[in-house]
């Protein structure tokens, strides 16, 4: 088998990957401090179906007691440290831990110890796990165990205490109230209505998609405000709007390109929305989901269309690594996807990003976005004349017009050579061109875009396998020579075939997302209407043939070789005139919606 056989096969049995968490192995050291699992959202305020227990209420220096978190429900993950209780929100651990089961726990590093916190090892459900405290020399005199424990990624408890054990000779305290001192938090409030796109441009910087659309009439509207407070001028209220099952988020970028981007995020939580921002370092989870630096949260679900607004200080403290400043001119990105239990995943299609850098604080604006970068729109308009247009007209001239114009030659071969090979040699320059661009943008191999790729692999390797056969085709005398022409036309023919199957798969793209059905039924009448005409050419190669046999001219059996009368080549040459019509017609068609994507 030989190579391009073999690229063609594996291109049939590629497979998708799906996204995976990214958050499930217990590496959870940046939360050593505070505990908070920076899943976005509050922790849960009421009571835990989980406890911890110890085997010991007293202790000396270099004893080892046995901890046991259990639970009536299982959990996801969790995070174990001791503590010193008279500074338990200090952070501060004391000892280290022994594992029981390292299959499913693992000791961490927090505050430069090794070995001072236990976490999970996978997101497997648990509901009991068990660990040895080691005593350090110089213990404090009480030491409490305290854990955090994720039920699902939104739900959770942070800092659930557990018992306390006191260093030999000390006297325990009696037990305090466990009522907690209420803390202040900013409580999201319905909205009152949709929002609107009224003074966009005016009062307001807007971006939207489609262009001119209005969030309060349509439901399919991409909508992101943003409002510099007349009042203060130190804050930017932000109106986030958008068609989606799980969330939709907004980001701001130094470029068009997705990392090191200020994320801001509204999540669908059953019948509520939480608003949470975040820092994106690549292309994968957002990290450290947090309510820090947003006020004035109010959100609307209604309709399959998720809305929230928020407002946020152009400065922020220094605590808050990642977070950008609003009085810069950043790229804005606007995108969907769904969520599971509460984890974002990846958004369903390319985001919209804005045409030029924008400064949030500046002056309003009605900004334009595309979710198509124009590296990949060049690669799918090239792809598409390509293969819509010369290389289709210059397979049908190679397979029914070569008995046309037999006394007419073009530069020293006859017309319908030099045409079919003009228009071949273009199409394989176009698809090389083509084929690269997507590897300039993605600067490495696309893992998340099927077939798609495969496809394009071996349509550049067959493109290019035919004008290698063809320097070497044997003479037109030559007994080898009915091997090649059935050769070139089956490669010819396979090449056709996988470019509009690729078209097929492409279309569907997130990176060059085409409106969805219109442009799969255009390309289904292409294909029609060039199915019709072959037909229709194979039926009139076939009268030829017919006639030839009534003649009793043997001469004429071989082939079709046979001069056609005037009326006859004219009529042909009318039927191809019309095939390039149509075929550009249906290009211009798929063209047009390339440009608006």
């Amino acid at each position: 088998m030989s190579w391009v056989s073999f690229c063609c096969l594996f291109s049939m049995s590629a497979w998708c990957w799906l996204p995976a968490g990214c958050y499930s192995n217990g590496k959870v050291t940046k939360a050593c401090g505070n505990m908070e699992p920076h899943h976005g959202g509050q922790g849960q305020s009421g009571p835990s179906p989980y406890r911890l227990t110890a085997n010991a209420s007293t202790f000396s220096p270099g004893d080892h007691i046995q901890v046991k978190l259990s639970g009536t429900t299982h959990f996801d993950g969790f995070l174990l440290q001791a503590r010193d209780a008279a500074s338990a929100n200090s952070g501060s651990t004391v000892g280290t831990f022994t594992l029981i089961d390292s299959v499913t726990t693992q000791l961490l590093t927090c505050n430069k110890q090794p070995g001072s916190a236990v976490s999970h090892t996978s997101d497997a459900q648990q509901t009991e796990v068990g660990v040895i405290w080691n005593a350090p020399e110089h213990p404090p005199d009480e030491v409490q165990f305290v854990v955090t424990v994720v039920s699902h990624y939104k739900v959770f408890w942070v800092k659930l205490p557990g018992p306390t054990v006191y260093k030999q000779g000390v006297t325990p305290h009696p037990p305090e109230s466990t009522t907690k001192p209420s803390v202040h938090t900013t409580t999201p409030a319905p909205l009152p209505g949709p929002f609107v796109s009224d003074g966009c441009g005016q009062s307001k910087s807007c971006l939207l998609d489609p262009p001119g659309c209005d969030p309060k009439e349509d439901g399919g509207c991409f909508f992101l405000s943003m409002t510099p407070l007349e009042t203060d001028k130190v804050s930017v209220i932000f109106e986030l709007s958008g068609p989606a099952e799980g969330y939709i988020a907004f980001a701001l970028s130094w470029d068009t390109w997705m990392g090191n981007d200020d994320v801001y995020m509204c999540i669908k939580d059953e019948d509520r929305v939480s608003v949470s921002a975040a820092v994106l370092s690549g292309r994968t989870h957002p990290d450290d989901q947090t309510q820090s630096g947003l006020s004035s949260v109010s959100w609307r679900l209604a309709d399959g269309v998720i809305q929230c607004r928020f407002s946020r200080a152009v400065r922020l403290s220094n605590q808050e690594p990642g977070r950008y400043d609003l009085d810069q001119e950043y790229f804005l990105f606007l995108a969907s996807g769904n969520v599971q239990f509460g984890k974002v995943w990846k958004h369903n299609r390319q985001p919209l990003i804005s045409t030029h850098r924008k400064l949030i604080t500046g002056r309003p604006d009605v900004l334009e976005g595309s979710r198509g970068p124009m590296l990949m729109k060049t690669h799918g308009a090239m792809m598409m004349l390509a293969w819509m247009l010369t290389g289709s007209v210059g397979t049908f001239v190679a397979s029914f017009y070569k008995p046309d114009w037999p006394n007419q030659s073009l530069l020293g071969q006859k017309v319908w050579f030099q045409v079919h090979r003009g228009l071949m040699m273009l199409t394989v320059m176009l698809t090389t061109v083509a084929f690269f661009l997507p590897f300039f943008y993605r600067k490495a191999w696309s893992k998340h875009a099927g077939v798609h790729p495969y496809l394009g692999c071996c349509v550049l390797a067959l493109s290019l396998t035919q004008p290698i056969m063809a320097v070497f085709r044997p003479p037109p005398d030559s007994h080898r020579r009915c091997i090649f022409n059935w050769a070139h036309w089956a490669v010819g023919s396979l090449t056709e075939l996988m470019a509009v199957a690729a078209m097929f798969v492409g279309m569907h793209q997130s990176s060059l997302l085409l409106p969805s059905p219109w442009a799969t039924h255009v390309l289904i009448g292409y294909v029609t209407w060039l199915a019709s005409f072959r037909l229709l050419l194979l039926a009139q190669k076939h009268l030829s043939i017919k006639r030839s046999l009534r003649s009793d001219e043997q001469q004429f059996i071989l082939s079709v070789q046979s001069e056609p009368s005037g009326w006859g080549s004219v009529i042909k040459s009318l039927i191809l005139a019309v095939l390039a019509l149509g075929n550009s017609a249906f290009l211009v068609a798929l063209l047009s919606s390339v440009v608006n994507v």
